[in-house]
């Protein structure tokens, strides 16, 4: 069978699965019935197998030790079914490829600091984008729609969509800038744009952004930057959660980010007693060629248990607030620390003063924190940012913060936007 024909034959699969799944799991009982028996098959199916996992045998998914990307890059041959190296994906997509054999491979964007790379079959690179248009464009088997992207790093996994003829693609290439390419954007007349929130943010705030349905990803997706995009288009934004690791979530129409727990476990951890926000172990139980069990991300999330208008069982989330990498470890006089999570970074910022559109704030030692505010506001609003956080950190039982504000936000839509970011790290114990 022709490759475009098997190509097809995958997305239009998963399309008609991830659809009749939304009807068929219509509780939470049905979603863990549904997940725990994935997660026998990929145990006996794909993790089993590997050779990383063979003196590791688990017959429940949580005998399985968490896994992070130090120890997933380390063990990279062990972990897909290609025994791919690390050198070997590096040297593929340094020449441009992103093919190895059977294979295709793909790198993050490395906001931390470290990249991730992944090996994928072209099946399950379909899989994956048939699943997404299902959850963002439940309609496109039948409605044909006009997709803007403008995201980082646009690998093949977005390009592959542009083979489906009922959805035509634009590309518009972040590191041109966006004043480069914004009338071309609007020349192409999308129905929907998937784009990071400071671009839609700049599209909305010089009335570029037209197009009726606006998902945000590959940042966070501050509440700054909703207000401001959804005052100026009068459009609900809704987010699309996905990583080098995988696809995570995606918001249904009242604006719901829901977890896509029928492709993806998720487990929890805590990272700070204190505060509500929970990290995720991600567990994909649709990937054959790479392992992916009980992956420890980054990310730092506060779940909700409202029920969503929509219906769904899938848990709903009520934001995505960063980073762990990104919590505050300010020092105590006692030579202690005490974390200060962005969320709370966040708000002690923007509740200092109602005019505060967009700021920076970074650790940049033990008991250092700098601040970034715009140069046009008033010179009173610094005194308000220090006084705020000087509470905060009263309040978190630490004394002696250095706060500085200067004035001046460089935009950069190349990289990914952190407008709470730790650049200091406690030397080893």
């Amino acid at each position: 069978m022709p490759t475009a024909i098997t190509d097809l034959l995958s997305a239009a699969g998963a399309f008609a699965k991830t659809r009749w799944l939304a009807k068929r799991l219509r509780t939470r009982a049905d979603v863990e019935r549904y997940q725990a028996a994935r997660i026998r098959d990929m145990l006996r199916d794909t993790v089993s197998p590997s050779a990383f996992y063979r003196d590791k045998s688990a017959k429940l998914l949580e005998e399985l030790p968490a896994m992070d990307k130090r120890t997933l890059l380390a063990n990279f041959p062990q972990l897909n079914a290609g025994g791919l190296t690390v050198e070997q994906v590096q040297a593929t997509l340094s020449a441009g490829g992103d093919r190895i054999g059977n294979y295709v491979v793909g790198q993050s964007t490395g906001t931390s600091g470290n990249r991730g790379y992944y090996v994928i079959s072209n099946r399950e690179r379909f899989v994956w984008l048939g699943t997404l248009l299902a959850k963002a464009l439940p309609d496109a088997l039948w409605r044909r729609h006009r997709v803007a992207l403008a995201l980082p790093g646009l690998s093949s996994l977005y390009q592959s969509a542009a083979s489906g003829s009922r959805i035509q693609l634009g590309f518009f290439d972040l590191a041109r800038g966006v004043d480069a390419w914004a009338h071309a954007l609007v020349a192409f007349a999308p129905d929907t744009i998937v784009a990071q929130p400071k671009v839609l943010r700049h599209l909305a705030e010089r009335g570029m952004l037209q197009a009726q349905t606006l998902f945000s990803g590959a940042e966070v997706l501050d509440p700054l930057d909703r207000r401001i995009i959804e005052e100026a288009t009068g459009r609900r934004v809704r987010e699309i959660y996905m990583a080098t690791e995988g696809l995570f979530g995606v918001a249904c129409p009242h604006g719901t980010l829901h977890l896509a727990e029928d492709v993806v476990h998720f487990g929890w951890e805590k990272p700070s007693a204190q505060s509500p926000l929970l990290s995720p172990l991600v567990t994909d139980f649709t990937r054959k060629v790479q392992v992916m069990a009980r992956y420890r991300m980054n990310d730092l999330l506060e779940l909700s248990h409202t029920p969503c208008l929509c219906g769904s069982p899938f848990q709903a989330v009520a934001r995505i607030d960063g980073r762990q990498d990104d919590i505050f470890l300010l020092a105590t006089a006692d030579g202690g620390q005490r974390m200060a999570t962005p969320d709370v970074l966040r708000n002690a910022v923007v509740d200092a003063d109602r005019r505060i559109l967009d700021f920076r704030i970074v650790q940049t030692g033990p008991a250092q924190v700098r601040v970034s505010l715009d140069a046009a506001l008033s010179p009173e609003v610094d005194g308000a940012v220090v006084a705020s956080i000087q509470r905060l950190c009263d309040g978190l039982g630490v004394a002696g913060v250095n706060v500085a504000v200067v004035r001046g936000i460089t935009a950069d839509t190349g990289v990914k936007l952190r407008r709470v970011r730790r650049e200091w790290s406690p030397p080893p114990s």
